[in-house]
């Protein structure tokens, strides 16, 4: 579907979830002085992406009362944190207007102490909102669902989730989906795996599926592929995709590495899903035809192409005009024909100094790569690599969060602050 000239931001990475901007006035240069159209302190700690419905931001964030041990940047082991905290925590869903910042509503919709432990890098507010428009869709993993209406606040409806064990206790970070009038729910754990439809009007569940999967924290994609609408939904132990309408299961694909982060993304006809868990050989970056059935691993009809060793771990895949780009963990960035899968450049290094979390984004023919660091290297789209300019945001901030973009404006959420980015 072609990109609509319009603010909206509603989901995780955007119109399509494709991370791709339509208007070509997008800032590629600014500092936390130069191009800054306003800033607005954030209380609490979140990873989740801000979304834009015309002139208001909506964010979540989750505040304890005292600030907490502060995530180290890069990749390491031993970020469990296995104890549950037991002070009470506000979850929170918050209103922004896009032009000056100004906070227009707040709501908390939980006041306790959290029912499950998450990583030292991972937040309570991971999954990032949705929005119609009308209602705002707040996810908090282990908690619940929070339905709130977008102009006043007010909580319209909510459905509980119990808590379930996750993989050593790390929590949860799949975002909500929303897709003509359902709303999806996945939640991979250790326990009970699932995949939920509900009424986005009035949260009646719709169908429910159980899944053969552990924990997963990948954001399922709607895959509008000709004539077939697919709920596409990444796992560890196959990557699934289910009608959208009853839930039944259309095709599976085996063959992802131990960790499954990345979300799906599609173009020239074909659907790019990958996992790339740095601690394992196999990292695949898969593109598949469209109108697939059955089990399809190995497949030389369902699979266009593939490359066992492609995958990013955190960072979800982009595709841009014929190209899907992979942002690495590491500050590696690599560039493939879409089409054929042909490398075009492996691995180019950006001058990194602790490493990527969020996901590239594109628009007006370039590209953009956020560090945890508050970095961001704006690269020309195409076939050879080439950093065009290198913008730094702050020096004692992290980033994590991946930005959203409204129109000519970039919104880019640090562990304090949220950052609107306007060229002057």
């Amino acid at each position: 579907m072609p990109l609509q000239n319009t603010p909206h931001w509603p989901q995780f990475r955007g119109p399509n979830a494709a991370g791709v901007g339509a208007s070509r006035a997008l800032p590629t240069r600014w500092s936390a002085t130069e191009n800054i159209a306003w800033r607005t302190a954030l209380p609490g700690k979140s990873w989740s992406s801000p979304i834009v419905w015309g002139d208001r931001v909506y964010l979540t964030a989750v505040v304890r009362p005292s600030e907490g041990e502060k995530p180290r940047k890069g990749l390491y082991f031993g970020g469990e944190r296995l104890e549950l905290p037991k002070d009470e925590h506000s979850f929170n869903v918050s209103c922004l207007s896009l032009t000056t910042g100004k906070l227009l509503w707040e709501k908390t919709v939980f006041h306790g102490p959290p029912s499950t432990t998450v990583h030292l890098k991972n937040s309570y507010g991971a999954e990032t909102p949705v929005t119609d428009g009308e209602r705002v869709y707040a996810l908090f993993g282990g908690l619940g669902l929070f339905t709130l209406d977008a102009k006043s606040g007010k909580v319209l409806w909510s459905q509980k989730l119990e808590p379930r064990k996750t993989r050593n206790g790390w929590g949860y970070a799949a975002s909500p989906v929303l897709h003509q009038g359902k709303l999806f729910l996945l939640n991979d754990n250790d326990e009970h795996a699932e995949l939920l439809a509900l009424d986005a009007k009035t949260g009646k569940p719709l169908w429910q599926v159980e899944r053969d999967e552990k924990s997963n924290w990948a954001t399922p994609f709607v895959w509008q592929s000709g004539p077939r609408t697919e709920l596409v939904v990444p796992g560890t132990r196959a990557v699934r995709s289910y009608d959208p309408q009853d839930g039944k299961l259309l095709w599976s694909l085996k063959g992802m590495s131990s960790i499954t982060i990345p979300t799906p993304t599609t173009g020239d006809g074909l659907l790019f899903v990958s996992s790339g868990y740095v601690g394992d050989s196999l990292r695949p970056l898969y593109a598949i035809r469209p109108g697939a059935s059955g089990d399809i691993t190995g497949s030389a009809t369902a699979i266009a192409w593939s490359n066992p060793t492609a995958g990013p771990y955190n960072p979800s895949p982009l595709y841009y005009e014929g190209r899907v780009y992979v942002l690495y963990d590491r500050g590696l960035f690599s560039a493939f024909d879409a089409k054929t899968g042909k490398q075009l450049y492996d691995r180019a290094r950006l001058p990194i100094g602790s490493g990527f979390t969020s996901s590239p984004w594109a628009a007006g023919g370039k590209l953009y790569c956020l560090s945890e660091d508050g970095v961001c290297y704006v690269l020309k789209a195409g076939d050879t690599f080439e950093l065009l300019q290198t913008n730094r945001l702050t020096d004692d901030d992290m980033c994590m969060a991946t930005p959203a973009l409204a129109g000519d404006r970039l919104l880019i959420r640090t562990a304090n602050t949220l950052y609107c980015v306007k060229s002057k």
